[in-house]
């Protein structure tokens, strides 16, 4: 019979080292410079950390480690960021949370991240125009759906080829829902 107080201490170390994970991708994102991106677009890596929270871990550990990666933005990048990650990063949450959890047909990772991707980017903007007052926000919203096709489609193929490298290092690689 497993030890529980083992199981447990697995869990947290990795959920500190996803978060650590999470910290070090948005901060390397944030350094990036990118031909072709506008302004305060991102490739949103970190976002392949709490889709492997959601698949493998729960929606509560992948609630966690969103939020604490919108603190984190917080901190580095200011209020603003941190806000539009917050307001991106939940709605991106709840959008992949409600099609694994609650549908009877789970969707395809690929599809899981799209959505997951397009949400964030209406999350955030809705919070800047939130923020601005105004609807001038949604003349990006173009712009953003593109960037969070091809990005939600990265995400997913990122988190299926980090898998085998997990599983090497004894972590859980099959989905919660069966």
């Amino acid at each position: 019979m497993r030890d529980p107080k083992q199981s447990k201490a697995k869990q947290v170390a990795l959920s500190g080292m996803l978060f650590a994970l999470a910290m070090a991708l948005s901060f390397a994102e944030g350094t990036l410079t990118i031909p072709g991106l506008l302004p305060g677009m991102k490739l949103g890596l970190a976002n392949v950390v709490v889709m492997y929270a959601l698949l493998f871990m729960g929606a509560k550990q992948a609630l966690t480690l969103d939020l604490l990666k919108a603190l984190f933005v917080f901190l580095v990048s200011g209020p603003t960021a941190g806000f539009l990650s917050l307001c991106g990063g939940l709605l991106s949450l709840l959008v992949m949370w409600a099609l694994y959890d609650l549908l009877p047909l789970r969707p395809t990772w690929f599809i899981l991240s799209v959505c997951g991707a397009l949400a964030h980017n209406v999350g955030q903007l809705i919070g800047a125009g939130f923020l601005l007052s105004s609807a001038l926000s949604l003349y990006y919203a173009p712009v953003m759906l593109v960037l969070g096709l091809v990005m939600g489609g990265l995400t997913a193929l990122i988190l299926r080829a980090l898998l085998p490298a997990l599983e090497k290092l004894g972590y859980n690689i099959r989905e919660r829902r069966g």
